[in-house]
């Protein structure tokens, strides 16, 4: 039987797909997200447009390089965008998604389909041809810029070796590779080996690794996670899987927390499953709020949940005090890069000393609500110490009241703490975090 024109599904030309991934890229640029700037992709080239940004990002360092010797003035920003897009994917032979001529000639179909890009199609065809003629020895000219070598900006390079020395590079490295699918199985549904077997009966191979962790081989849709939609299982980092014990420890039964800054729901979720808490979650974005209610829901757990500015209790707060206050600050997110690639091309140097004052004021602000003998984990999932083991020094010298406990510190992501085991310590494979254990001296 003949289809009909409406069932057919035509391919999407990948010039196309190259348009929209030079949209992503300018929009990040300019001061979007990299995740807000991909879900306002229409939905049929989505897949495939994350797909070729996240790689661009990763990537992105060389392509801005090889551009500058390439060209002598700065193109417009649509075009560059285009430019830059196609020198990010076709630079690397080995790891390109298409081959080389693929890729010229659809980015100049790109531009030419474009009104305001169009005049400069020519330029760019005459740059990439250019490009392909004289690659080793641009590729090479490149290995000089550290930008192109790690494919982060320079001020992130080297505040890197300031602060990490015996680390940097294998944070870089760790930073362009891609992270595993990380679950957290729900101990109140089943437990870790259980679900293990689990995974493997539905042929999707896992291996187990500390506590409630288990580590995916391949990623899968969420939807082929036996139980997923009934709670059993959440995706979750292991790095931030520490919270939450970490927080209950020592805080005895049926604890009151709070869980400042809460979406997108993850930790406070690991709190109610790993005790009978009564928890108040706090969240000032409306729309991030009511993701963290949908996580609570599908795992048919329930919490306080209040949308409000946890740096001002006076709008919230009922005047108990806590036993434990979880504070996942705001922070620059240095330590999930390999997750959010956009993230290091997003950030400004500037903006860390800005995120410390808010972490700082977030700290104040909430350290009045604890209970003595009460304790408080603050965490940013960031590697630069200003967010972290500084800003922490900094709080304690300010609250004579403040012990700081034996706690994880700054976890490097993956197993970048022991540079000699980057590749055979895979049960330690997570994200890059601080955590600090504090204490409120008293009766």
């Amino acid at each position: 039987m003949m289809k009909t024109m409406s069932t057919i599904q035509e391919p999407i030309p990948l010039w196309r797909q190259l348009q929209a991934t030079a949209a992503v890229i300018g929009a990040v640029r300019n001061g979007s997200s990299g995740t807000a700037a991909v879900e306002a992709v229409a939905a049929p080239l989505r897949p495939g447009v994350q797909a070729l940004a996240f790689h661009v990002w990763r990537n992105l360092g060389r392509a801005q390089a090889l551009r500058s010797r390439l060209v002598s003035r700065m193109p417009a920003p649509a075009t560059d965008a285009l430019l830059c897009v196609a020198l990010a994917l076709a630079w690397n032979e080995e790891t390109a998604p298409y081959d080389a001529f693929t890729l010229v000639n659809q980015a100049v179909e790109a531009l030419k389909r474009n009104f305001s890009t169009a005049p400069h199609a020519n330029f760019v065809n005459a740059c990439l041809r250019r490009f392909l003629r004289e690659r080793v020895a641009l590729v090479a000219a490149t290995d000089r810029d550290p930008e192109a070598l790690w494919n982060h900006p320079r001020w992130w390079v080297e505040r890197l070796q300031r602060e990490h020395p015996q680390h940097w590079q294998a944070i870089l490295t760790l930073a362009n590779s891609h992270p595993p699918m990380t679950l957290r199985v729900n101990v109140r549904h089943t437990s870790p080996a259980d679900y293990l077997v689990q995974l493997h009966a539905a042929g999707i191979a896992a291996r187990a690794g500390d506590a409630a962790v288990v580590y995916l081989e391949q990623a899968v849709p969420v939807t082929q996670l036996p139980g997923f939609a009934q709670g059993a299982v959440s995706v979750q980092d292991a790095a931030a899987q520490v919270a939450a014990p970490l927080l209950l420890q020592g805080l005895g039964p049926r604890p009151r927390v709070l869980d400042a800054c809460a979406a997108p729901g993850g930790k406070t979720a690991h709190l109610l499953e790993a005790a009978d808490a009564q928890v108040l979650a706090v969240e000032m974005d409306d729309k991030r709020m009511q993701r963290v209610g949908l996580t609570l829901e599908r795992l048919g757990l329930k919490a306080d949940l209040r949308t409000a500015d946890a740096a001002r209790p006076q709008d919230w707060w009922d005047g108990v005090p806590f036993d434990g206050i979880l504070l996942d600050a705001p922070c620059t997110a240095s330590g999930i890069v390999r997750r959010h690639p956009d993230v290091r091309w997003l950030r400004r140097e500037t903006d860390i000393a800005q995120l410390a004052q808010l972490q700082q004021r977030l700290l104040d602000a909430l350290w009045p609500l604890l209970r003595p003998g009460g304790r408080m984990v603050y965490c940013t999932c960031s590697v630069f110490l200003s967010e972290g083991a500084q800003q922490i020094q900094r709080f304690v010298a300010r609250q004579s009241d403040a012990q700081w406990l034996p706690s994880p510190g700054h976890l490097l992501p993956g197993a970048a703490q022991n540079a000699s085991k980057l590749g055979d310590n895979p049960d330690h494979d997570h994200d890059g975090f601080f955590y600090a254990l504090l204490e409120k001296r008293g009766a």
